[in-house]
């Protein structure tokens, strides 16, 4: 199994910033791509960044240019840098590995609440 735990959301003014963590552990083995999705109130869940084994990485068009996905292999962990948040960036964001065998796992997800 794949334990995915999330931290570093929180209340944050407009205009701030702040770096979500996501800590993996586990069967972490043959991984295609790890990823941060995010889920409004009322709204489906969506794609925020995704980051593939090869390092290439994928941005939704709403986050481009202020958010940036990294992972650090030695720590097992996946960061989620967010600058210039705005209000309709509050949501739940969860933490998603990707394997190559076809299993997803998810985290339990972190607050992040941008008050304007």
């Amino acid at each position: 199994q794949v334990q995915l735990v999330e931290s570093g959301g929180g209340l944050v003014q407009a205009g701030g910033s702040l770096r979500l963590s996501c800590a993996a552990s586990g069967s972490i083995f043959s991984i295609n791509a790890m990823g941060w999705y995010r889920q409004a109130p009322g709204k489906e869940r969506e794609l925020v960044a995704h980051i593939f084994s090869g390092g290439i990485t994928y941005y939704a068009d709403s986050v481009k240019g202020r958010f940036t996905i990294s992972g650090d292999n030695a720590k097992n962990t996946l960061y989620l840098q967010m600058n210039s948040l705005k209000g309709e960036d509050t949501a739940i964001y969860y933490c998603a590995l990707i394997r190559k065998d076809g299993g997803n796992y998810w985290g339990q997800g972190t607050q992040v609440t941008v008050s304007s």
